[in-house]
């Protein structure tokens, strides 16, 4: 069984080695990739259909069953906002389809805090076998596919 991740943001697609946290760049939660957003309020959506099985202002996970969970970080470090800036429109526990908004925010605004706007999208817990059709640069919108995972 193959699930069709999708970006949550739009924005330059990049490596996860790009994103300027160890625990990120060098896949200790699970390989994937890293979208550098737009800047503008904007919305960050499901990147695949499941539960929301973790819900911060500034990330989330959503689990689609099986093993399969992808966290999405908005942002490097952006816990330190403590919830400024971002609105969030799902609950943890909620169902959701790929593409539903889960929470607003602002890269733009995280920036002039001097963070780093980046959002790593990670397989949690996979090998990185187990992802194919990686995308990892050009322009991506939210909601288009950047990897599946198998």
């Amino acid at each position: 069984m193959s699930i069709e991740v999708v970006s949550p943001v739009s924005g330059l697609a990049a490596p996860l080695g790009e994103v300027p946290d160890p625990v990120f760049s060098q896949a200790m939660v699970g390989p994937g990739m890293a979208v550098k957003p737009r800047g503008g309020r904007s919305a960050a959506v499901a990147p695949i259909a499941g539960t929301v099985a973790t819900l911060h202002p500034h990330a989330f996970v959503i689990s689609a069953g099986e093993g399969i969970a992808i966290l999405v970080h908005l942002g490097i470090d952006t816990v330190k906002l403590t919830g400024e800036g971002f609105t969030v429109h799902a609950a943890q526990g909620d169902t959701v389809r790929a593409g539903q908004r889960i929470v607003s925010w602002d890269p733009t605004e995280v920036e002039t805090h001097g963070l780093s706007s980046v959002c790593p999208v990670v397989a949690l817990e996979a090998g990185t076998e187990m992802l194919g059709d990686l995308r990892e640069d050009g322009q991506v919108l939210a909601g288009e596919a950047v990897f599946t995972v198998e």
